[in-house]
């Protein structure tokens, strides 16, 4: 998700929502004793007006588990497809969603256009998957959103799928496939990983991911030079230094902290928000930070080789969809990590998209995707570009 993402994902989001999120409600909180329980379990639903034709849904509050592994609270979207459920139950997709903002308000489960931002929603629903969504921690509900925390998205990911086995009408399944672009294909990335450990009651059958953040120091090194680049950087800095007390004032002038402020209460849901960044990012070219490269500079570059995924466990087969027209994530280190994957033993697909830009890239490679996702579930043997 790294880099000119800011104005990418603005005019893509623009495009697909109809109206700025709203703020949060009580349905987005609980108390201690409703919070405390197992990850994966539900705390509440409700249903949401406006899903696809043939599918109802649902706003729900569930469990997951913390930095310190503690409880908290994430919530999203389950939509269920009115189709009859198989012998066995419905398998479940799980998306995960590019960068939307990092403040609770961005949550997706808030967008009027929630549906349209869920790529190969139709698709994956006509398939009679259920489709799970989740915000991640701190969108919709009240903590700091840890923002490319690769293990938080990933236990949200695997959570709202466990959530979604709880809802009887979804008749959900154990099989679960996943799905995510950007800052979400790190997301689907982690949660392939963690999997086995963290949530060993669910079958991951395969993960797909689009341009996902990968190599988050390059990314970010790669991309620091644009008003994009530092709009990213910007939101990263702040959401660490709330969500691990990073020293964000060691590393930004006294100037641009007002500017960083602003940006971080920005949410990416609708043409309203492209102006702000893009004012924003024009402040921060003039003056932004004390330090040349913070990729190299402690605790920076720690963090963010933390949150760098590794290789995943080579029975998850994956599917790489990478446009070589993106500017955010560059198509080279979506193909290095690739290669990893492959010397690791991992079965790896990988589709090419020679005109596609970042912010498109889901969209365009949704219907490979999801036919990538139905032959994993079908037990067909995963296919492989690995040398």
């Amino acid at each position: 998700m790294p880099s000119r993402l800011v104005l990418a994902a603005a005019f893509f989001l623009a495009a697909v929502s109809g109206a700025a999120a709203r703020e949060p409600g009580p349905f987005y909180t609980a108390s201690a004793a409703e919070t405390a329980g197992a990850p994966g379990t539900l705390i509440r639903q409700e249903p949401i007006r406006g899903a696809p034709a043939g599918a109802s849904a649902y706003r729900v509050l569930y469990r997951s588990t913390g930095l310190k592994g503690e409880p908290i609270l994430v919530s999203g979207v389950v939509v269920v497809p009115a189709s009859p459920a198989p012998a066995g139950g419905r398998p479940v997709l799980a998306w995960a969603h590019p960068t939307s903002g990092i403040v609770p308000p961005c949550a997706p489960s808030l967008a009027n256009g929630l549906f349209n931002q869920i790529q190969g929603l139709d698709l994956f629903l006509a398939k009679g998957y259920v489709v799970a969504a989740t915000d991640y921690p701190g969108l919709g509900t009240s903590e700091p959103h840890p923002y490319l925390v690769g293990v938080s998205e990933g236990r949200a990911v695997l959570d709202i799928a466990r959530a979604a086995r709880e809802m009887p009408y979804a008749l959900a399944s154990p099989k679960v496939a996943l799905w995510g672009h950007s800052q979400g294909g790190q997301a689907v990335l982690y949660a392939a990983d963690l999997a086995q450990r963290y949530a060993p009651d669910l079958d991951i059958v395969g993960v797909a991911a689009a341009a996902p953040a990968t190599e988050l120091g390059t990314l970010m090194r790669d991309d620091i030079a644009t008003s994009g680049g530092k709009n990213l950087l910007a939101m990263t800095l702040w959401s660490w230094a709330r969500v691990f007390g990073a020293p964000i004032a060691d590393v930004v002038t006294a100037d641009a902290m007002p500017v960083v402020d602003r940006l971080a209460g920005v949410c990416l849901e609708s043409i309203i928000d492209i102006e702000p960044r893009l004012k924003a990012g024009a402040e921060l070219q003039k003056q932004f930070l004390k330090v040349g490269d913070i990729t190299a500079l402690e605790p920076w570059k720690r963090l963010m080789d933390e949150n760098t995924v590794g290789t995943l466990p080579p029975a998850i087969p994956v599917f790489l969809a990478q446009g070589l027209k993106d500017k955010t994530v560059d198509p080279p280190v979506t193909f290095a990590y690739a290669k990893r994957l492959c010397a690791a033993g991992s079965r790896v697909a990988v589709m090419k998209l020679p005109d596609a830009g970042h912010a498109f890239v889901a969209r365009d490679s949704a219907r490979e995707a999801a036919a990538w996702i139905a032959d994993r579930f079908a037990g067909a043997p995963a296919p492989s570009t690995c040398p």
